[in-house]
């Protein structure tokens, strides 16, 4: 079976069946042995991430058998799954529960996420807010909605340009080497306002709204960025890597940063990295 646009509404269902049944049961329930570190102790994996993503792949395999799935726990234990994701005819990225740091320590900011690629672009990204039970959902030349719980559509659009003086945003610093780090760190000081959700799904929610303004990622997994930046695009974004390149499914480098349009695009750039 092709990916088309009426799947959506399946793609959006399945994330929501997923929190039900394997994320909000576990949420401020997990035992000591539920959770496990990864590379770091902010860097968490939980019984909710590994039991969603089995449940979202499984659903995934019966419907699309030939496609390729790249889920953040499958790839954490073989990073080789990641290979091809650039060539695929139909590919899946899955992010399970973004925010698991968040949602380890019982605080209700986490997401889930989920990228649809076709022949190395991104054509839909879905974001689920198993709190708030809504989405937010786009697919590419149809614009960016949230649907809420109550099944409306509200339109969504990124904030209007400004000067940095006047714009809020997060910097993950934390993850660029020195001296970046510390320029980064310093310049950020120069906008009006930052925030830090410690979850790209909420933090790509607020910017795709017109919530917020930009955003700088240095680390760039797949699972973690390209519903945001297909959503944001959608709703009248830009989005670059640090060297002005298109952001591609197949990269894992480069940094990435979010802005409301190309103008503002530059003006953050020359900024936030000057010395």
């Amino acid at each position: 079976m092709t990916f088309d646009e009426t799947a959506i509404d399946w793609l959006a269902k399945l994330l929501s069946d997923a929190a039900i049944a394997e994320i909000m049961p576990r949420f401020r329930r997990l035992d000591e042995g539920d959770i496990r570190r990864k590379t770091s102790a902010a860097d968490l994996v939980t019984e909710a991430d590994v039991s969603a993503e089995r449940l979202i792949t499984v659903r995934l395999r019966e419907r699309y058998p030939q496609a390729m799935i790249v889920g953040e726990e499958a790839c954490s234990d073989d990073p080789a799954l990641l290979q091809g994701l650039g060539e695929a005819d139909l590919a899946f990225v899955i992010d399970p529960v973004d925010g698991t740091f968040n949602f380890a320590s019982g605080v209700p900011l986490f997401g889930v996420m989920l990228g649809v690629v076709v022949k190395g672009e991104t054509v839909a990204g879905i974001i689920h807010d198993p709190i708030g039970k809504d989405w937010l959902i786009g697919a590419r030349g149809a614009g960016s909605h949230i649907r809420h719980a109550h099944g409306t559509l509200e339109k969504v659009h990124v904030a209007e340009s400004a000067p940095i003086s006047q714009m809020t945003g997060a910097v993950s610093w934390q993850y660029m080497p020195e001296p970046e780090r510390s320029r980064l760190a310093r310049n950020q000081t120069k906008s009006l306002s930052q925030f830090g959700y410690r979850c790209a799904a909420h933090e790509y929610r607020l910017l795709a709204s017109g919530h917020a303004h930009f955003v700088v990622y240095n680390k760039l997994m797949p699972w973690d960025h390209l519903a945001g930046v297909l959503i944001h695009a959608e709703a009248g974004g830009y989005a670059a890597r640090f060297d002005g390149s298109a952001y591609r499914p197949s990269h894992v480098g480069g940094g990435l940063l979010v802005a409301p349009d190309e103008a503002s695009w530059r003006e953050l750039r020359r900024e936030l990295w000057a010395a």
